[in-house]
């Protein structure tokens, strides 16, 4: 089996794929793997398509969403073969990390076999000091403003202990409380035009702050047991390079190796340009 962790296509029920589908972008890939005789289980992340506000990036909730749906799979049919592996794009990327790193201690009864992790958005939380009123205008930037809102909606409800609207300005806190309310179609009409700039009142550069956003957002480097392969697309905007390098050279100096593979490609193009790659990494680690 292999399951399929979905990238960003919103942050409310309206948006969940068991509601709208694969992703047109991506769907021909997912079919990729039907086509080679791989069961494929394709979860919504907790919170869209139910109850509750979506933790966006929130490493090990999405890590459960990944592991809990091979156990819900087993339980619809007894013919889906132990040995699984998941293959992920951006937020779905993040989650075959975690999986990775989290199904050991999680669910140590399923038969995990390796991750694919393309287009990971990693490092966010280094990058957070930086954020404030400061921070430059929407242009190249104005896709980061949906997904700074999407994390920070998912943050101030999963840490109620932190005063979040504090770092909010009045249109930050009006695009927070839209996010999980509006399917993405609607929220990027609301979001249209405006920075990460005018959605923050002060620093982020908050010892607090920082620390929560690492415990939420970021991917250990120690804990793997089992294969990695980790793609990066050389012309991904959405995900910059700079930030995979980092990534993956913390998990070398950590004592992880994962299979690097840097193609040319943008973002989404990314899966498709490794596919070959990615499907025999998986073929291998299902032996």
């Amino acid at each position: 089996m292999v399951v399929w962790a979905h990238g960003t296509v919103g942050d409310s029920d309206f948006d969940a794929p068991s509601r709208t589908g694969e992703h047109p972008a991506t769907s021909a890939y997912v079919d990729g793997w039907l086509k080679r005789g791989y069961a494929v289980a394709a979860p919504d992340y907790i919170g869209m398509g139910s109850p509750g506000i979506a933790p966006y990036l929130n490493c090990r909730v999405v890590a459960r969403t990944v592991i809990d749906s091979v156990r819900a799979a087993h339980n619809l049919s007894n013919a889906l073969a132990d040995r699984w592996v998941v293959v992920g794009l951006s937020q779905g990327g993040q989650a075959a990390m975690c999986t990775a790193n989290l199904v050991d201690n999680y669910a140590p009864e399923l038969d995990y076999r390796g991750a694919v992790a393309q287009g990971v958005p990693s490092n966010i939380e280094t990058l957070a000091p930086l954020g404030g009123p400061w921070f430059p205008p929407a242009g190249i930037f104005a896709g980061l403003t949906n997904f700074m809102t999407f994390a920070i909606a998912g943050l101030r409800d999963s840490r109620r202990d932190l005063d979040v609207n504090a770092y909010l300005t009045p249109l930050g806190r009006r695009l927070v409380d839209a996010a999980p309310r509006m399917s993405y179609a609607e929220f990027a009409k609301l979001s249209a035009g405006h920075s990460v700039a005018e959605m923050l009142s002060r620093s982020l550069a908050d010892p607090v702050v920082i620390n929560a956003l690492r415990d939420y957002l970021g991917i250990p480097t120690t804990g793997y047991t089992k294969p990695i392969m980790l793609v990066q697309g050389a012309k991904d905007l959405v995900v910059p390079i700079p930030l995979t390098l980092k990534l993956v050279a913390d998990l070398n100096l950590a004592g992880t190796h994962p299979d690097f593979r840097v193609v040319d490609a943008d973002h989404i193009g990314s899966v498709y340009a490794a596919e070959a790659a990615a499907a025999t990494f998986v073929k291998r680690a299902l032996k």
